[in-house]
């Protein structure tokens, strides 16, 4: 097998769980030929990936995307397929992939006719990390599951600017308060209390960080209105490799089911993630779900009248209110845990 097809579009999140798959086939398979069909803007933060052809897929360009993979990929034939998404206009994509091994999701995870593009299926797991899945694409080919290995090209000057913006002469905190689904957020006025008691009470520098997104750049300012101490708010000025630089370089990330929070973990950095409208145990930072808040069940009671042991693993609670479910206190003790164990006891054991 020398000629391998990923068809991974987005979002942010997922695309770095797919990374530790294209590590462990350049591992398994030396010398593989590894073609990526991924969106615009992810590859943005991946496009440099060493040994990866990038084919950009713009959702965005409608009729003329398809045509465009069609061109691009005119006369070629791969080993096997990846198709590591299930959405009608994954599968679309698909249709324009010549290979005669095709592998894709197990019958429960599978929809939008994901199974008439595919020959061969992961694994039924349940109750499985969307990481998890993800590296278990490998198997069907006789390969080994993907280890949680990460690596993100980034340059001189990202690290640059994230140590112009970072304190280096104490603990950082980076807030990426915003995800794509709004539902997701947690309320502006409570991340400024966070980033208070983060200041006041353990010394630390509070910067916010966020897309160049109308939105984004609203609710990073209606934090910084609602704080009573000074952050450093960055937020739209940073590129996704700037970012990457930051998250990698802060002590830890607050933020919620969002982009930013699997890249930090894929940076090795904790994460404190708000969870309520999803499960962190399917979606949460896989370097941190101990740090997680996670109110997610709460949510499923209150607004959907179910659990999540009763609910199909992936069912989303994004209900309006349910991010309020997080209390202030709720994240200030997981933060002192967090210092406890990462800040203080190294220092007491030296």
């Amino acid at each position: 097998m020398t000629e391998i097809c990923i068809l991974r579009l987005s979002a942010i999140g997922d695309i770095t769980h797919v990374i530790p798959v294209v590590l462990s086939l350049q591992e398994q398979l030396p010398g593989v030929k590894i073609t990526w069909v991924i969106g615009k803007i992810e590859t943005k933060l991946i496009g440099d990936l060493p040994g990866v052809e990038f084919i950009v897929f713009d959702k965005k360009a409608g009729r003329s995307a398809y045509n465009s993979l069609r061109k691009r990929l005119n006369g070629r034939k791969f080993d096997a397929l990846l198709h590591m998404q299930v959405a009608l206009r994954a599968n679309l994509a698909a249709a324009c992939i010549s290979a005669p091994i095709r592998v894709g999701y197990d019958k429960a995870r599978s929809k939008d006719l994901h199974g008439l593009f595919i020959n061969r299926r992961i694994a039924p797991v349940q109750h499985q990390h969307v990481r998890d899945c993800l590296a278990s694409f490998l198997e069907p080919l006789g390969l080994k599951p993907a280890p949680p290995r990460w690596t993100i090209p980034l340059t001189e000057s990202d690290y640059t600017f994230a140590d112009t913006h970072l304190a280096n002469d104490r603990a950082n905190m980076v807030i990426s308060p915003c995800a794509s689904h709004k539902l997701r957020n947690w309320p502006a006025e409570r991340y400024a209390r966070l980033a208070d008691y983060a200041i006041r009470q353990h010394g630390m520098q509070v910067t916010l960080a966020g897309s160049p997104a109308p939105f984004e750049i609203a609710y990073c300012e209606a934090i910084v209105q609602a704080m009573q101490e000074t952050p450093v708010n960055i937020c739209g000025k940073d590129t996704l490799k700037q970012l990457t630089a930051m998250l990698s370089r802060a002590d830890i990330v607050v933020a919620p089911d969002t982009g930013p929070a699997h890249i930090a973990s894929a940076m090795s950095t904790d994460v404190l993630g708000l969870y309520a409208a999803s499960n962190p145990q399917r979606s949460g930072p896989y370097n941190s779900l101990p740090w997680c808040v996670d109110r997610y069940d709460q949510a499923l009671q209150t607004f959907a009248q179910t659990t999540a042991s009763k609910a199909r693993w992936g069912t989303k609670a994004e209900f309006a209110g349910a991010m309020e479910l997080i209390e202030v206190a709720d994240a200030t003790d997981m933060l002192d845990k967090w210092i406890q164990a990462k800040l203080l006891e190294p220092e007491r054991g030296a």
